[in-house]
């Protein structure tokens, strides 16, 4: 019999505490969408789907006509189906996981290790760190999305070090003045601002609470009277506190950028880049691991000396945050999120109402495609019959596949398509 080299996926979900909850998920909505007899809990977080081969999540395949139960077990069996290139590369694994996150409580301050950190991580520590490789990611915005990202600009750091004596008193008056000292000299600033960061992470836990105590009762009042608060970012700093009471992570908002991405826009993070994600619902592509280093907002384990040594310390702007997309050439409704790294590329195809019939072209690499809104009936000779795309579907495509879709909802698509292009 024909082999099958297209077919849908049933996706893992990960219920972590910080996902929204029941229907207001969107990880909720899209596994009802692609599953009607799924049930949602109302009560339970919805945090992540995951759509890729991951030992934590393996997709289960929804044919019955293929033997495998699982896209890792499928993949193991017909490598050649992720493409030569990716599959010499990769050592005949998927080298990424394709999820949608949804995110009502802020996540762990964290940064992801490099290959070279991952490797002894994982050899040390293997219970905290699972595997040896590295961890860059991207998100891209479904619905407005909130999130820390990379370290200030100098000048807003110190800003805040006028203005919120609070943070001064854990970062200390000679550390702020050094800071205030290096303006200007790149290498000298990025030696100084660790200094800064380490020194406040490392804090006594009775000496930071009872500055946040203090900050929160003073931004809480100031507010109460009418008074601007955002020169303490009393907004942000009130929401962190009511989900992670006495944390020192709280006092990260102002060493890191804030930055909020509009729907299609992308944050690309890469290895040691500090980050939590606060609110809002997302496209996430990363390399396939699940390691991270955390160091704050959270109730996991904490590796603040790994972390404050690892990091990236070169301040930048919110604006240097947003990840450029662009057009692709040969299609004009893809738009492609290439990051500078070989693991990953996410597209998201865009099917005007006016677009009855659109083929999705292959690549030379095994792909992974979801449905975010449209109808259309696929087919494609690898599919041996046709399959129904309605919001909610995944679909794997092996490498050198096309998927030809007869489009029959009124408001024509909207997908998005990971994958990896060496």
């Amino acid at each position: 019999m024909e082999e099958v080299r297209v077919f849908p996926l049933t996706c893992a979900v990960q219920n972590y505490a910080w996902g929204k909850v029941g229907q207001d998920s969107e990880v909720a909505k899209l596994v009802v969408g692609g599953d009607p007899l799924a049930v949602i809990e109302e009560g339970k977080p919805y945090a992540e789907l995951w759509m890729g081969a991951h030992p934590k999540g393996d997709a289960q395949i929804k044919d019955n006509r293929i033997a495998q139960t699982t896209l890792g077990q499928w993949i193991a069996h017909f490598p050649a189906s992720l493409g030569s290139k990716v599959k010499d590369t990769f050592h005949g694994q998927l080298p990424f996981l394709f999820k949608v996150l949804s995110v009502n409580t802020a996540l762990s301050i964290q940064a992801h290790p490099n290959r070279e950190l991952a490797a002894h991580l994982h050899a040390q520590f293997p219970e905290h760190y699972p595997d040896n490789n590295h961890k860059p990611e991207m998100a891209i915005a479904l619905t407005r999305f909130q999130g820390l990202c990379g370290f200030r600009p100098v000048e807003e750091i110190l800003g805040f070090l006028e203005s919120v004596p609070e943070f001064r008193a854990l970062v200390g008056n000679e550390s702020a003045e050094k800071l205030q000292a290096c303006m200007g000299d790149a290498v000298h600033t990025s030696q100084v601002l660790k200094k800064c960061f380490t020194r406040m992470m490392n804090c006594e836990k009775k000496v930071f609470v009872d500055q946040l105590n203090m900050l929160v009762k003073r931004v809480t009042e100031e507010g109460a009277a009418g008074k601007d608060t955002s020169s303490s970012n009393g907004d942000l700093l009130l929401r962190l506190h009511s989900q992670y009471p006495g944390d020192i992570g709280c006092f990260s908002i102002y060493f890191l950028n804030y930055v909020v991405l509009e729907p299609g826009q992308a944050m690309f993070l890469g290895a040691n880049e500090p980050h939590a994600y606060i609110y809002g619902d997302c496209i996430e592509c990363m390399a396939c691991s699940d390691n991270t280093v955390r160091a704050g907002l959270t109730p996991k384990y904490i590796d603040v000396n790994t972390l404050c040594e690892m990091l990236n310390y070169s301040p930048a702007p919110t604006s240097s945050k947003i990840f450029p997309c662009v057009q692709d050439a040969s299609d004009p409704c893809v738009t492609l999120y290439d990051p500078p790294v070989p693991d990953f590329t996410v597209m998201r195809i865009q099917v005007p109402a006016s677009m009855k019939q659109y083929t999705i072209a292959p690549v030379d690499s095994a792909s992974i495609l979801l449905v975010i809104e449209g109808d259309a009936s696929a087919t494609s000779a690898a599919a041996l019959s046709d399959v129904t795309l309605r919001r909610g579907t995944v679909l794997f495509v092996s490498a050198n596949e096309s998927v030809s879709l007869h489009v029959t909802s009124q408001s024509g698509m909207n997908m998005f398509r990971a994958c990896c292009l060496l």
